[in-house]
């Protein structure tokens, strides 16, 4: 399999230079073959508790477009015509294509919003910059005239929107208890065929280029229209979307003060879609990334970054060694001041501490014994989610609003 896929995506690369994207488009397809993507259909189908009744019951009913908070930064949603590809970027097409089918989950229809409180408001809106543009889903908390106290960015998986991810993950409620604001950024189709963030490119995985840059801008963008500071700002997401926090975590410590990585990889653990997957599948380290200028350098002693980490042992589609790649870029040759071992729902996990030489905690790594590849404690209303605990987005507002 492995030698046959790494000649395919050879061919493939041949044909892309060659200015025949169709024929690499199938070349791909084909490499992964029939028997292979409905495999990962109907796996990903079981872990999500998707089936094809209640697919068709999470379709979004139509409803009026929500009216959206002025502010700086930010525009209506508009219906984005399609996009033409110059052939330059076909590359990416493929290689989206392929990471995309790679994760694909069955889901066949848009997502059901979350249900939200009296006084609260879910709102669609779009972020523009000059690194680029990306619709979202805003929640802000009930009870709040003065406006939120912190704003969370959620990142969602392949195959997830925002909708589903707000769902799956409770995040809105987690937040509203607190008062806090939550943006859910959208991955689109068009940038990828499975809505996964392209955290794999190289492009993607440095300060201000790419969908980094997009999704940071957002963030000060709302900062700025909510009177809010780094130290009430915070980034989290899932699987690609994890991957994608980490890497904001690593490249923009002056916007995000905190950040909650679950089932996600390491920055700089793939430079392409083909080490993407064997990073998925073993959790090596291909190469570590670009290391930091002397800006980045000073914004991060500036800036302290903590982190919350969650992977279950049983993650067939992200490897846990992943996990344990984030750590170590983290803590280097730190040990856990902290271990303990408990339950949570019936579920059996280890938390370690990582604390600094104050005292205080800027890492945790919670390993949970027999999860899968979803957001532990979600709820049955979204995909790739875990009922059973410990619940995630608990600990990780626990983590975020547990300043030093």
């Amino acid at each position: 399999m492995k030698s046959s896929f790494s000649r395919a995506m050879r061919r493939a690369t041949r044909q892309t230079r060659a200015g025949r994207p169709v024929s690499a488009t199938l070349t791909i397809q084909r490499a992964f073959g029939a028997a292979m993507l409905k495999s990962s259909v109907a796996s990903m189908s079981h872990l999500a508790g998707l089936s094809p009744a209640n697919a068709k019951a999470r379709r979004k009913p139509k409803t009026a477009a929500a009216k959206p908070l002025p502010g700086k930064g930010t525009k209506p949603v508009r219906k984005a015509g399609r996009r033409k590809i110059p052939a330059s970027g076909w590359s990416n097409v493929a290689t989206a294509a392929m990471m995309g089918r790679l994760l694909a989950s069955g889901q066949t229809g848009p997502s059901l919003p979350p249900a939200t409180p009296r006084g609260a408001r879910f709102l669609a809106r779009q972020h523009a910059c000059a690194a680029g543009s990306r619709a979202y889903k805003l929640y802000l908390p009930a009870g709040k005239p003065d406006g939120p106290a912190g704003l969370v960015v959620m990142l969602h998986g392949c195959t997830q929107d925002p909708d589903d991810f707000a769902t799956g993950t409770n995040m809105n409620a987690i937040a509203q208890k607190h008062g806090l604001a939550v943006a859910y950024p959208a991955q689109s189709r068009t940038r990828n065929a499975g809505s996964c963030w392209n955290w794999f490119l190289p492009a993607n995985q440095r300060r201000g280029s790419g969908e980094p840059a997009i999704i940071a801008s957002l963030a000060q963008a709302l900062m700025r229209d909510f009177g809010l500071n780094r130290t009430r700002v915070f980034v989290a997401g899932l699987s690609a979307g994890g991957a994608m926090a980490a890497i904001l975590a690593d490249t923009y410590p002056d916007v995000f003060s905190a950040a909650g990585l679950h089932s996600a990889l390491a920055r700089g653990s793939a430079r392409s879609a083909l080490s993407a997957r064997a990073a998925m599948r073993d959790g090596k380290t291909p190469g570590a990334p670009a290391p930091p200028g002397r800006r980045m350098v000073a914004l991060t002693k500036a800036n302290p970054m903590r982190r919350i980490v969650f992977h279950g042992d049983a993650d067939s589609t992200v490897h846990p060694r992943n996990a344990l790649q984030i750590v170590a870029g983290a803590v280097g040759s730190r040990t856990p001041t902290r271990r303990v071992r408990q339950t949570a729902s019936g579920r059996d996990y280890m938390r370690s501490d990582y604390a600094l030489p104050d005292g205080s905690v800027d890492l945790e790594l919670w390993q949970i014994s027999g999860a899968a590849h979803a957001w532990s404690g979600g709820t049955k209303g979204g995909t790739f989610t875990d009922l059973k605990g410990p619940d995630a987005s608990a600990e990780m507002m626990r983590f975020f609003m547990a300043r030093p």
